[in-house]
């Protein structure tokens, strides 16, 4: 096995990473585009009942982020899981995992961008999709490429308005609800007066034979946890790693509770489920919808008027720049990390004097920039399509990390080394989350996203082509 190789200490990146930025980026990675507009389509698809797809997904999650967590505390390096398939798995583990991981934030990249486009239309729709995509594109890459501390300021004060505007949201929709002034319309009972909480079933046929229920949502749910590994890759330019990751992957079960289920019961009593739909912010469009109401406060007569929808798609906006900021900072250290390994072209592990790796931030930036091309061609299918590929990469990412930890936990074993931080229920967490996993891949066949599914074998395919060229390129220089 190829060792990864060592630099000296000012060529290695920096902790410059502090707590409260490591407990914001994991607070904040569970509040992206995947909650503020993925849930349109999986609201269409599923009603009420899309509240427990959630939620399971959800524990699925969680599932996941503490086996990580577990080997991450115990080896806080660059490239996270791909260095723990590398060690544990094998080479060909560890070079897929890495160019897998960094093909999912591309695509995340791209949805991201996407997402901003639609966001902005709410405001000015004769702004074109790629203009505010590249306008973006040009602002986050810019920022990354200062020094990571900059990023974890950013990202920082991104998560500081997401959760304060979702803890908000959360705090005034009780409050309409509760005291009636959200209208004749809101009420607790829209989570099932309206067909019920599972209106469209488990799995069924609509009347043009399209798949509907929980089931057929859960593919597009998956997509809105995409993220949460993202305190894994941290680890290496986290100041105490040992006690900030544990502490923050605690908090994704607390924070998917209260975000997710919690957002979405207040999302769904406020207006009937039928009024979403897959083209808006179901955030936004709710709270337009009662712009017309009049509430008292502290003696006062209120006007709900459209500025708080306005105010809202500024949020659901800096909620998209704050996973693209994320995305392109993963990206970077993930292509680190496998030229460190060998895996990648070795000038992709130069950094400069603020301990940034530029090349790969600009390597990752082009073909991110793809997603210009794909809004400009296809503008009205751009985000549906990149979603779709995302829960691929996602789910043979989430499978990876698992297959991992099992071998990571044998090897320890083996070594009678007691790890400082164990996974949940090990093992029966990792056989949940595998049969899971797989059985999201034959919902997704089942329900018409065939494309993605067939994809990963080829996917996997040319990724084992191109690590035999490597793996020859590295015999030839030995």
């Amino acid at each position: 096995m190829t060792k990864t190789k060592e630099q000296p200490t000012e060529q290695k990146l920096k902790r410059g990473l502090q707590n409260r930025h490591i407990q914001l980026i994991a607070l904040g990675g569970a509040i992206g585009t995947g909650l503020f507009l993925g849930i349109g389509s999986a609201a269409v698809l599923a009603g009420p009942s899309v509240i427990l797809g959630y939620a399971m997904a959800g524990v699925i999650a969680f599932f996941i982020m503490r086996q990580l967590g577990e080997m991450v505390v115990e080896e806080p390096v660059s490239g996270s899981f791909s260095h723990f398939a590398y060690k544990y798995w094998g080479t060909f583990a560890g070079f897929a995992s890495g160019w897998n991981y960094w093909i999912l934030y591309i695509l995340v990249s791209m949805s991201e961008l996407t997402a901003i486009g639609v966001y902005v239309h709410f405001w000015w729709p004769e702004i074109p999709l790629w203009t505010t995509s590249l306008f973006f594109f040009i602002a986050i890459n810019a920022l990354n490429l200062s020094s990571v501390k900059v990023y974890g300021e950013a990202e920082f004060w991104f998560s500081i308005v997401k959760v304060a505007a979702i803890i908000s949201m959360i705090v005034f929709g009780i409050y309409l609800l509760v005291s009636g002034s959200g209208g004749p319309q809101a009420s607790v009972q829209n989570l099932w007066n309206d067909g019920g909480f599972f209106p469209k079933g488990l799995l069924d046929k609509d009347a043009q034979g399209n798949f509907q229920g929980l089931f057929a949502a859960i593919a597009m749910i998956m997509f809105s946890f995409g993220g949460l590994e993202l305190i894994g890759i941290t680890a290496a330019e986290a100041d105490k790693p040992e006690k900030t990751i544990p502490k923050a992957t605690n908090q994704v079960i607390y924070r998917i509770l209260i975000f997710y289920v919690g957002a979405l019961i207040i999302l769904f009593s406020l207006s009937p489920w039928k009024n979403i739909t897959t083209d808006s912010s179901p955030f936004v469009m709710v709270f337009e919808s009662l712009k017309g109401f009049q509430f008292s406060l502290f003696g006062k007569t209120i006007y709900f008027t459209s500025l708080i929808a306005n105010v809202l798609n500024l949020i659901v906006l800096t909620a998209a720049l704050s996973v693209y900021n994320s995305c392109v900072y993963s990206n970077s250290r993930m292509l680190y990390g496998l030229a460190e390994q060998g895996n990648a072209p070795a000038f992709l592990s130069q950094l400069n004097k603020n301990h940034v790796p530029v090349k790969a931030i600009l390597v990752s930036g082009l073909f991110a920039a793809i997603c210009i091309v794909i809004n400009k061609l296809i503008p009205e299918k751009a985000l549906e399509v990149l979603m779709s590929l995302v829960v691929s990469t996602l789910i043979i990412n989430w499978l990876m990390i698992s297959v991992v930890h099992l071998k990571f936990k044998k090897h320890k074993k083996a070594e009678q080394v007691k790890t400082k931080f164990p996974s949940f229920i090990y093992p029966l967490s990792n056989y949940i989350c595998l049969i899971f996993l797989i059985g999201i891949l034959v919902l997704m066949w089942m329900t018409g996203m065939k494309l993605p599914v067939e994809l990963i074998p080829c996917w996997v395919i040319f990724l084992y082509l191109c690590y035999l060229i490597v793996k020859k390129q590295k015999a030839a220089r030995a």
